[in-house]
């Protein structure tokens, strides 16, 4: 039974740092048999393009590539072009019997076997055009990932980020040119630094030794910036576990404060988002400080505006955290657009929010919960027990 390959016009060759003498047959022919090759620059001077070769425009656009359907085009990628390679950014257009793809082994491959490093076991990241913070959340003792970077000045960079986020003697592996002639590798510390500025494409091994981040909900309040509008960590870990974060699950955070019930949702789960609707302006600045910090502000969005005006024309949520501002109005309006299977948490302290969410429960359902928390502090030379502010949460599903 045919697949249907036969019908493609564009071909993605995987390419190395050996050139055309890495590539199989299938590939050369390819090369040979385009009209047009696509390409960067160093892409096609390894496959020696020539007069075909045609460099992607920047900003990056596929359209080139779309605009000669019905031709015979060949795209060159680095090692496995579905590995943060081209083929991901192509396939959007492109119906299955389009193209066909010839992978050489990635840059991950070859650097772990270079290492000896069971690439399984080893965290993949492509810190090529994405902030260094993304790493925050990853790293811990013993953790090993291997990063592709901007430039030979990125290591740089990222050995001075790692000494000031808490890893100053993480063992660290530059690797240069992978897999060709030019090849090199440069073993360091993140506080022992003293490697020159090196040649792309260029990737990071770093193996942590130190611990990070706790991975449980409710971090210490100190990790974020706020003017005191903050879920407090006891209450933080109580609502998380109400919320109980999904993998791509959006989040509608509703009186977002420092913005730190989002940045724990986004931490919880692969690929959960949320949108923290916030109305004043020094604590939406707080809210992206914090997103940045942590390295999940691609997938938080901070909205001005106060609840439930601020609500249209945004994707509908999976789950919605009221922190603070609840009201009548705005729990009818959440009940008439909210899709049925819609989790919502709500907190309150003021007396009138407690009279609200007692209601809600009695007229919704769901659960209601009062937390009184203290905590121990000082009393003269003796200690005594600090009351917080009763909390009561109501949780439902819609």
């Amino acid at each position: 039974m045919s697949d249907g390959l036969s019908k493609h016009w564009l071909t993605i060759v995987g390419l190395g740092e050996n050139g055309l003498e890495g590539l199989s047959d299938a590939s050369r022919k390819a090369l040979a048999e385009a009209e047009v090759i696509f390409g960067g620059p160093r892409h096609l001077e390894l496959a020696v393009a020539g007069s075909k070769g045609q460099p992607w425009p920047v900003p990056f656009s596929t359209e080139p590539v779309l605009a000669l359907r019905g031709h015979k085009v060949a795209v060159l990628a680095s090692g496995d072009p579905f590995w943060h390679g081209a083929g991901g950014s192509l396939m959007r257009d492109l119906a299955p019997d389009e193209w066909v793809s010839h992978p050489v082994p990635s840059c991950f491959a070859l650097a772990a076997n270079r290492l000896g490093w069971k690439l399984e076991d080893v965290l993949c990241l492509g810190l090529h055009a994405a902030p260094y913070a993304r790493l925050l959340p990853l790293l811990g003792r013993g953790v090993r990932v291997i990063c592709t970077l901007r430039d030979g000045k990125a290591p740089a960079e990222l050995a001075q980020w790692l000494f000031a986020h808490g890893q100053p003697d993480a063992e660290l592996t530059v690797l240069e040119r992978l897999g060709g002639p030019r090849e090199q590798l440069h073993r360091t510390t993140a506080e022992g630094w003293d490697v020159p500025p090196g040649g792309a494409p260029v990737l990071m091994a770093i193996e942590a030794m130190r611990p990070g981040l706790p991975q449980a909900s409710g971090l210490a309040d100190a990790h974020f910036i706020s003017d005191g509008q903050i879920t407090k960590r006891p209450v933080r870990a109580l609502t998380l576990s109400a919320l109980a974060p999904r993998a791509g699950e959006l989040l509608w955070d509703i009186g977002g404060g420092s913005g730190s019930v989002s940045v724990e949702w986004c931490l919880a789960a692969r690929g959960a988002r949320a949108i923290t609707f916030e109305p004043r302006e020094n604590r939406l600045k707080n809210i992206k400080a914090n997103a940045a910090a942590f390295g999940v502000d691609h997938r938080m969005t901070a909205v001005a505006g106060k609840a439930p005006d601020v609500l249209d024309g945004h994707p509908l949520p999976d789950c919605v955290f009221i922190g603070g501002g609840g009201s009548q109005a705005l729990l009818d309006h959440l009940w008439g657009i909210l899709p049925a299977g819609t989790r919502l948490v709500a907190n309150g302290v003021t007396l009138e929010t407690e009279t609200l969410l007692m209601q809600s429960h009695a007229a919704r359902g769901g659960h209601l919960l009062k937390a009184e928390i203290a905590e121990a502090g000082p009393l003269g030379s003796m200690r005594d027990w600090r009351r917080a502010r009763p909390v009561i949460q109501w949780s439902v599903t819609r």
